[in-house]
């Protein structure tokens, strides 16, 4: 594998991080997480921060997605957004800028949402073959993920592999051969489909 990567995570989800790392090595990931909330108007300083004290030498971001892991999980009393920083680690690894090149995305879909992210599958109207359904939206993950998962534009009825820039694996298939998803993730990053990634909650 060589590939260091960063796990964006919530806490919620350690005990998985941890068992990440187990599989992984300490030298294959790099031990940060967001921990502030940069005070910046300007996106792009704030991916560049971002990338430069967190993501540093990283070329594979790991997003766990737990039950508390999606675009609505919502606000905390304080009217702060729960997700914030996972949003913006999403963000910064998928930011092209001065100085750096963005990562590759894999998603470890939990055994808690198998069921909400694996819908089986469904009778396609357009070409009459059956297509997989995958719940990958604002329900199950965050955008960032989302829409560079279903990167438009796509070809045919329904995406293909080569449609979509993350990669997503069940937990248990990925406990098997973390190596196959991590190469695999890493690869997207020089291919065809790194031209249709959109950052959404950048602002």
């Amino acid at each position: 594998m060589g590939h260091k990567c960063f796990i964006s995570y919530k806490k919620e989800d350690k005990e998985y991080r941890k068992a990440v790392i187990d599989l992984l090595g300490q030298e294959n990931y790099i031990d940060k997480s967001l921990d502030r909330v940069i005070d910046s108007e300007n996106g792009d300083y704030i991916m560049q921060v971002i990338r430069e004290d967190y993501l540093c030498d990283s070329t594979v971001t790991i997003f766990i997605i737990g039950l508390h892991s999606s675009e609505n999980e919502g606000t905390d009393i304080y009217g702060r957004d729960k997700n914030y920083f996972i949003k913006r680690e999403l963000q910064a690894s998928l930011f092209n800028g001065k100085g750096n090149t963005r990562n590759g995305i894999l998603g470890i879909v939990l055994p808690e949402m198998y069921d909400y992210v694996y819908k089986g599958t469904y009778k396609c109207s357009t070409c009459g073959g059956n297509h997989n359904h995958v719940a990958v939206n604002d329900g199950t993950v965050i955008r960032e993920f989302s829409v560079n998962y279903y990167c438009e534009p796509h070809s045919g009825c329904a995406w293909k592999e080569e449609d979509r820039y993350c990669v997503l694996v069940k937990w248990d298939d990925f406990k098997k051969s973390p190596s196959i998803y991590i190469d695999e993730a890493f690869d997207k990053r020089n291919a065809d489909v790194s031209d249709n990634i959109k950052l959404k909650n950048l602002r």
